[in-house]
């Protein structure tokens, strides 16, 4: 077995639910960790004490398991294996390749003393007949990929390099785990990337969705990852992509939109964007149009686009808005009177309005970024993160924060 990398944040999420009945979900796009952490999930349950007996480990998408296509088959397979006394843990990863899997597993919980971990690459998984059926009894845990302080306890650093430096690494290259074999060689780390990419189009999108075009799919990707960060509606999309001769132009002026949403909704199924919509801080309410993309992982834009370093802001928008998910917020971008802030970050008793600029050094850079804080009344944090390691770390209460500090705190 290859080394295995602990993923902390992840690996207590698990501990923590160890034995309470609800099925384990561990979502997320292929590649990013998922069976390393039911490996490290099992090497824990050993080490506690666990008899190898009690514990069934499956990766569905070996061949080995090639006949167990189908809930039933499935079903009779693992009864036979559980043991008689004791508790089972069954450890599934990639779910999605049994049909009706869901049957099989509510199966499990009602007929066996069972605590059950399952992973899957695409959100059909969770999809309506699952939730139905499951409704209520299971916990989603939803892994990313590394996050810039795990990346720097997975790639072993020369004492002279500056953290800065690393930084660069980790806009540049992402925190897809499997790079770490190629230890920042481009050519083998793009074409990794490409393969992990290529079969998120293929297995997970296309093979779901009869209907899509490959073409037309390709197209709205490549112009989400020019457009991070960029305000953008369905239907503007279309019509960029109508203009270039790229979509059908449909006798309805709306088709375009429509179809835009269709494809923008298979990649966020996928997990490789996540749309964020528009908060109206003033009126307190979710706005129905004009959000934005993210994309799950700095390395896929680079490998499809080319990495250019005029796009940092954005990047660094982008990286923001991802450790704010790993931190369990709910994200959305924020609208006052005329004026936009970049993020308003909520958890239950907790919010956050945070600004992302690389840097504050010019008066008027520095007004635009705070002047939308500084019309919020209300006495939440306001934090401006920028690139800039400033001896002024507030402006009238609003804190201005070095972003690496940030993400490492």
């Amino acid at each position: 077995m290859a080394e295995l990398i602990n993923r902390p944040e992840y690996l207590n999420q698990l501990i923590q639910n160890r034995d309470v009945d609800l099925v384990k979900i561990v979502t997320g796009i292929r590649r990013c960790g998922k069976s390393s952490l039911l490996d490290l999930f099992h090497r824990y349950l050993s080490g506690s004490g666990t008899a190898d007996s009690n514990i069934i480990h499956m990766n569905l998408e070996s061949l080995r398991y090639r006949d167990l296509s189908d809930y039933l088959a499935f079903y009779d397979y693992v009864s036979e294996r559980i043991p008689e006394n004791g508790k089972a843990y069954l450890i599934f990863d990639e779910l999605q390749a049994v049909e009706h899997w869901e049957k099989a597993i509510e199966s499990f919980r009602l007929d066996f003393d069972v605590d059950i971990y399952i992973t899957g690459s695409n959100a059909y998984l969770l999809s309506t007949e699952f939730s139905t059926l499951l409704s209520g009894r299971y916990v989603e845990i939803r892994m990313l990929p590394l996050s810039f302080k795990e990346f720097l306890t997975f790639y072993e650093f020369a004492p002279s390099v500056s953290v800065e430096e690393k930084f660069q690494k980790y806009l540049q290259f992402g925190g897809m785990p499997i790079l770490r074999e190629y230890q920042f060689n481009e050519a083998r780390s793009n074409q990794a990337l490409e393969g992990i990419y290529s079969t998120v189009i293929l297995r997970d999108i296309l093979q779901h969705n009869s209907q899509a075009d490959q073409g037309t799919l390709q197209k709205v990707i490549l112009f989400l990852c020019s457009n991070i960060g960029s305000i953008t509606s369905p239907n503007n999309i279309g019509n960029v992509l109508s203009g270039e001769g790229d979509l059908p132009k449909g006798k309805g002026k709306n088709i375009a939109g429509k179809t835009i949403d269709k494809y923008i909704s298979m990649l966020r199924s996928a997990f490789i964007f996540y749309p964020v919509g528009r908060y109206d801080v003033k009126g307190k309410q979710l706005l129905k149009t004009l959000g934005k993309n993210y994309i799950i992982d700095m390395g896929f834009r680079n490998m499809l686009l080319g990495y250019r370093d005029a796009d940092r802001g954005h990047i660094m928008e982008n990286i923001v808005f991802l450790e704010l998910i790993r931190r369990d917020y709910r994200v959305y971008i924020g609208k006052f009177g005329a004026a936009e802030i970049d993020f308003v970050a909520e958890k239950p008793n907790d919010k956050l309005y945070i600004q992302v600029t690389e840097t504050m050094q010019q008066p008027e850079t520095r007004e635009r970024e705070l002047r939308p804080l500084r019309m919020i009344p209300d006495n939440y944090e306001k934090i401006v993160l920028s690139m800039d390691r400033n001896y002024i770390n507030s402006y009238d209460g609003i804190k201005s924060l070095y972003l690496i500090d940030w993400l490492l705190s």
